[in-house]
């Protein structure tokens, strides 16, 4: 709003219903700084520490790391939980802090028909515990897109054993003391995953808690249910962790999975502007991607091009700038469109800007001619 018509607003008693300032003036200011950011605007990354298991390599591509992260429902953040203890000096009070404890968070995937998610778990459940590895039943022949082949021979579970004097497999549970056991660190077991990092993004920038050697605390499979036509199944998972890193910056233009990783990528992600946004597709004059964005934009190609010592990618740009131009307005009546567009403008200008406000007083109308700063008086009494 202008400085004219708030002054004219508060001067002759301003109004009762006061229009949206405080909010334009609270969360557009420095490009939305204070606007709250939104809860689907997220990106999960799951580093799995295939550099010191080298049997995690073949089972999670680099790709595979980026599709478990596109597989998240629902994530939490960190939490924290502070120790203190009230200690009495003098009879007066004193809160003192003794340990800080991170909190487990609950994270939801979509349990996806590629089981990409689901052999995330089984990975993990066989790397930690040998249960897993354990065969069942005797071999059987299957015959899939591979052809025929044999399952190796299984344990008997089946068999009452608690009396035997020898069983044949003695190794279940937790296994995480030989380092030859799918991994190659003489300290010990390497962890699974190194971190897990979510990314929350708003206005061009992300933020990021990168949570630091997660251990799963608890996993949970859905539920099959006829009654749910129109669900979809998903799996839950619960994670503690050590410590949570923060970090923030700017997602990158071209490649923005590069600051946020797996983000953007081009191979699950299209990355082809729209039609409407490319400068000079759309039969306007002022609007997004009319002929004034395409001519602004050949300049800036052709100033790329000039400064930068003949930058091919700038001079095929704007060649391709000044062909959607020539494309968009063939066979168009130029003339009608700009006519059609100034008078909108004209009419938009002289609703908000010029268009008086009329107030009754003793029979007097005042019209405040906001353009000019001009008063006008005319005599409405009945009768004369």
């Amino acid at each position: 709003m202008a400085w004219g018509q708030e002054f004219e607003k508060e001067f002759f008693g301003g109004q009762g219903l006061k229009d949206y300032a405080h909010a334009a003036k609270t969360f557009l200011t420095n490009g939305y700084e204070l606007a709250p950011r939104n809860k689907f605007l997220f990106h999960t990354y799951f580093n799995i520490n295939t550099d010191q298991v080298p049997v995690l390599q073949n089972a999670f591509p680099s790709l595979d790391m980026t599709r478990i992260g596109l597989m998240v429902k629902t994530i939490q953040l960190p939490k924290f939980n502070l120790d203190t203890e009230t200690l009495n000096q003098y009879n007066r009070k004193r809160v003192i802090q003794k340990k800080i404890n991170y909190g487990p968070l609950s994270m939801t995937f979509h349990d996806d028909s590629g089981s990409i998610v689901r052999n995330m778990w089984y990975n993990y459940y066989a790397y930690y515990f040998k249960d897993p590895s354990q065969t069942y039943l005797a071999p059987r022949a299957t015959n899939g897109s591979a052809g025929q082949s044999q399952s190796a021979a299984g344990f008997a579970y089946n068999t009452r054993d608690i009396y035997a004097n020898d069983r044949p497999v003695n190794d279940w549970g937790y296994v995480g003391e030989s380092y030859s056991d799918s991994g190659n660190s003489p300290s010990g077991k390497p962890a699974f995953f190194r971190d897990i990092t979510v990314y929350g993004m708003s206005q061009h920038k992300w933020v990021s808690y990168v949570l630091i050697n997660p251990l799963i605390k608890s996993w949970e499979h859905d539920t099959y249910n006829y009654n749910e036509g129109t669900g979809t199944m998903q799996n839950s998972m619960t994670i503690e962790y050590e410590t949570v890193k923060y970090y923030e910056g700017a997602i990158g233009g071209v490649r923005p999975d590069t600051n946020v990783v797996g983000f953007a990528a081009r191979e699950f992600y299209d990355n082809v502007p729209s039609s409407l946004a490319r400068p000079g597709s759309t039969q306007t004059v002022l609007g997004q991607g009319g002929l004034l964005d395409a001519g602004i934009g050949i300049v800036q190609d052709l100033n790329n091009a000039i400064f930068n010592g003949g930058d091919l990618t700038a001079v095929v740009g704007a060649v391709q700038k000044a062909g959607t131009v020539n494309q968009t307005w063939k066979g168009k009546d130029f003339r009608a469109t700009v006519n059609e567009e100034a008078n909108a403008l004209l009419k938009s200008t002289l609703r908000n800007n010029i268009a008086g406000q009329v107030r009754s007083n003793g029979g007097l109308n005042v019209v405040f001619n906001r353009a000019i700063g001009r008063v006008n008086t005319t005599n409405t009494t009945q009768g004369q």
